[in-house]
């Protein structure tokens, strides 16, 4: 039953990575032909960023077709992991966008940059509509996949980007001001920050194996040392394979081993969100030394 319902939620979010990335992708080539139509630096640059989009967007959909691979001899728990490193490095690369979006802005406010504003708002009100309709074919998906998550935040950033452009073009029109072009794009840089700098963290930490997020260690240990017979936990380790599928290993000192002690077990992780568990049940005394180490 879990495979299934893994199965269906890759399905769910490569059509809406597909779909995404149709919009976006097509959108791109608009951007590039206006842009050099027109002659304008602004929109040539933001198809640029248009364009880390769409690889980020490629490279998301390919992350969960090549997980969707079976286990074989050489990656027995399978190439879903696979999302994990697409989500990681599309943050790396959204991270590093942020900053040369905030270092741009100050170049631009010490040496203002003249902007075309009619093409620059015809443009950013057609890229507002394709993100729009991205954003919100991904926003389901984002929610339980680091992976799609990754690109949702990519296309909410242009989206932004798209409200900011044309809001800076009406005002610049209005006032003659160039310097709330960077302004804008420095507030934009500033509020996809924080949110790509916790995204990747999270992607690192499935990486190095850590306790999935929002998981109380010490509650799970004193649950599982609670059950009946059980006189010591060691070796407790958890983990998550990618997003939503957690693991978890341990050992359990017992005297009196009842019929039902790894149901419970397995009741105990289930009720901590935990799906796969792998248990060794000791007598006392086998193991002695530091934690993570098996000392027969």
């Amino acid at each position: 039953m879990a495979e299934h319902s893994h199965s269906h939620g890759e399905n769910a979010s490569a059509r809406q990575l597909t779909l995404a990335l149709l919009l976006t992708g097509t959108f791109l080539i608009v951007e590039v032909v206006y842009g050099f139509v027109s002659g304008s630096l602004a929109l040539l640059s933001d198809a640029g960023h248009m364009l880390t989009d769409v690889a980020a967007l490629a490279l998301s959909l390919f992350a969960i077709r090549v997980g969707q691979r079976q286990a074989d001899k050489k990656r027995t728990f399978g190439y879903r992991r696979t999302e994990i490193l697409a989500a990681a490095v599309n943050a790396g690369a959204l991270f590093a966008i942020g900053l040369y979006i905030l270092f741009e802005a100050y170049q631009r406010l010490r040496d203002p940059v003249t902007v075309q504003t009619t093409p620059m708002l015809i443009v950013a009100v057609l890229g507002l509509i394709v993100n729009l309709i991205s954003a919100r074919v991904l926003v389901g998906g984002s929610q339980g996949s680091l992976n799609v998550k990754s690109a949702y935040l990519e296309v909410l950033g242009d989206l932004l980007g798209s409200v900011a452009v044309i809001v800076g073009a009406v005002l610049i029109r209005l006032t003659g001001l160039t310097w709330i072009d960077p302004v804008l794009g420095a507030l934009i840089g500033l509020w996809v920050l924080p949110r790509t700098w916790t995204l990747l963290r999270s992607s690192v930490n499935v990486l190095l194996e850590g306790v999935p997020e929002g998981m109380d260690l010490d509650a799970l240990r004193g649950d599982l040392a609670a059950l009946p017979g059980v006189t010591e936990v060691h070796d407790l380790h958890v983990w998550s394979v990618t997003s939503g599928e957690h693991n978890l290993t341990a050992h359990l000192v017992t005297n009196t081993p009842g019929p039902d002690l790894l149901a419970r077990v397995h009741e105990v992780a289930e009720r901590h969100g935990i799906e796969h568990s792998t248990v060794q049940i000791e007598p006392p005394g086998i193991h002695a030394g530091h934690e993570g180490h098996l000392h027969p």
